[in-house]
Formats: C-alpha cells, structure tokens, sequence
C-alpha cells in the first residue's frame, strides 16, 4: 500500500523539475550533445542522467551501507572504471568532427557514448547521494516506506528530470542548428574538457 500522499507526490515532483532545471554538469552535458551532435544524442545523454538519478534514489531510499556491504569493493572499482571511461569519452569528443545534423543515419556507438556521458557525469557527482539522502526524507518516511512508493518516487523523477533535460536538448538543438561549424567545435571542445576533468577527479579523489 502506497504511503505517499498525493500531495507529497506533487510536491516531490515540483522540487524535481526546479532542481533539474538548475544549471550544472548534467545540464551541460545534455545541451553540449544536442547542439554538437542533434536531438538524438540529448536524448540519450537525457536517459543516462535519468538512469543515474534513479540510482541515487534507490541508494537514498534502501540504503548506502546496504549496498555498500553487498557490493563490497565494487564500489571502488566502479569509480575508476567510471573516471577512465569518462576520460576516453572526453578524448574522443575532443577529436570528433562536427556532425551534419541533416543525417537520417546515425551511429549507434556514438549514441551509447552520449548515454555513457549522461550516466557518468552523474554519477560523478558525490554530492547527489548526500542530496537524495537528505532531500527524500522531506517528502516521504524513509523508515516505513514500500516498493510502490519506490516506483511512484522513479516515475516522477523520469517524468521531471527527464522531461526538464529534454526539454534543454530541444532548445540546444534549435539554436545548434544556427550555431557555425567554428562553435560546434568550441561546444565540443568544452564537453571533451568537461568529461576529462570529471574522470581526472574521479582518479585522484580518495
């Protein structure tokens, strides 16, 4: 049985869409890909931070010590994974050409890369556990809470922050669609930049 109410539900969902719409990295990222590489890779790059999100949500509402025991040093080796991936992420837009948003085709590996950018970004973003742990229990008891309120808490944060970075990836596109082959470069120069620095910290972070 659901213990939210349906006005902790609509409070938790207004929450949602104003902090996603705060500029920052994920923000970044997603725009970056639309502008650079069109709709479509904003719109992976949108599910890899979604997905991230939801991770977060599942370790604030079931439990960092929980699965930190159950996952053991995996949680180390993820973190390196993480930041050599996001660093190879960052060489390859650095050296990638400026795509012809008119193409019907698009490559598949490059759309992986860009929900690859998503996912990592935000998982490199250590203050996002300290967040959902201290930002979900305003909205609903922790201590008591059940699967259903688990699945009612993920869909309204895909309906949110997806809804609020797709909607960055639209106006990203619109204007990448005037922006020179000259700023395209810039945009991915300045995400390939962006990717590396993340993986960089993730190294060296203790």
């Amino acid at each position: 049985m659901l213990t939210m109410d349906w006005s902790n539900i609509l409070s938790l969902f207004g929450a949602m869409l104003i902090l996603a719409a705060v500029p920052s990295l994920s923000v970044l990222t997603v725009s970056s890909k639309s502008a650079s590489g069109g709709f479509i890779h904003g719109f992976f790059a949108t599910l890899g931070v979604v997905l991230g999100d939801i991770i977060f949500i599942l370790i604030a509402l079931w439990g960092l010590a929980f699965l930190q025991g159950a996952m053991g040093d995996f949680f180390v080796v993820l973190k390196y994974i993480s930041g050599i991936y996001l660093i190879w992420l960052g060489i390859n837009t650095l050296r990638a050409k400026v795509n012809n948003q008119n193409l019907t085709k698009v490559d598949a590996k490059s759309l992986s890369s860009s929900f690859s950018a998503g996912l990592l970004i935000t998982l490199a973003d250590q203050k996002a556990v300290i967040f959902y742990l201290g930002f979900l229990p305003t909205f609903v008891d922790v201590n008591n809470i059940v699967y259903l309120d688990t699945v009612v808490i993920i869909l309204t944060a895909i309906l949110s922050v997806g809804g609020v970075k797709l909607f960055y990836a639209f106006l990203a596109h619109r204007s990448g669609l005037l922006i020179s082959r000259k700023n395209k470069r810039l945009i991915n120069y300045l995400a390939g930049t962006l990717m590396i620095s993340v993986g960089v910290f993730l190294l060296t972070s203790s």
